[in-house]
């Protein structure tokens, strides 16, 4: 069976940090809410959008407001994506080990709380969309930590839990690898912690993408 090697995207594969940051605070303030503290919004980048945005408001149960302000997120980071204000850099690194990880026989994945648009936009502007056998979104799946990006993406590869590996860089992730059966690997350049990757079930957490292939090579 094949070993698949299953990538998280934000925080993980690209930094999008200052982009989630000011679309969720001009979602906030178009429906008149007080914008979020950008603490706060980083500790959810990961999530589905309308669960992100539902732990955002902790105290509301109006479903259709936390529905008009996913959508309201959605059309401004698109609004400004078509602006050419979106800038969402690789970290320094990640394409060679992918190189390295394809030379070694691994087959590739994408499993993100991204929406299937946003998925594709970063991966054709890094010209990585070859790269990958399967993507999985928040389109298509209950919100991490569920499961069911893993046991999809392992279908698709034609891998084995025991020839698979969750990489990301939240607990989300590592709750998500484990509640699928499969290695969680923890990276720290990402929006949460080192700590609280290993209390999350972190295998362990890599501090560069070199510490992360000898991790996944050995």
């Amino acid at each position: 069976m094949n070993r698949l090697a299953l990538f998280d995207c934000d925080g993980t594969m690209v930094d999008s940090q200052a982009n989630i940051c000011l679309s969720m605070e001009h979602a906030f303030e178009k429906h008149g809410l007080a914008a979020p503290d950008r603490h706060l919004i980083r500790r959810i980048v990961g999530l589905s959008l309308q669960e992100a945005v539902r732990r955002l408001l902790p105290d509301q149960d109006d479903e259709r407001l936390i529905e008009d302000v996913t959508n309201s997120y959605k059309e401004g980071f698109f609004e400004m994506r078509q602006a050419g204000g979106v800038h969402e850099p690789l970290y320094d690194g990640l394409p060679e080990l992918l190189d390295q990880l394809d030379a070694a026989g691994w087959v590739l994945g994408v499993a993100t709380g991204k929406s299937d648009r946003g998925l594709n936009h970063v991966l054709e502007n890094h010209g990585l969309k070859d790269r990958f056998v399967t993507l999985q979104t928040a389109d298509r799946h209950p919100s991490k930590p569920h499961p069911a990006m893993v046991d999809l993406a392992m279908s698709e590869a034609g891998a084995l839990k025991e020839t698979t590996v969750m990489i990301g860089d939240t607990s989300f992730d590592m709750e998500m690898g484990n509640n699928a059966g499969v290695r969680a690997l923890g990276v720290d350049w990402g929006y949460h912690n080192a700590d609280e990757l290993i209390a999350a079930g972190a295998e362990l957490v890599a501090a560069t993408m070199e510490e992360l292939q000898e991790a996944l090579l050995r």
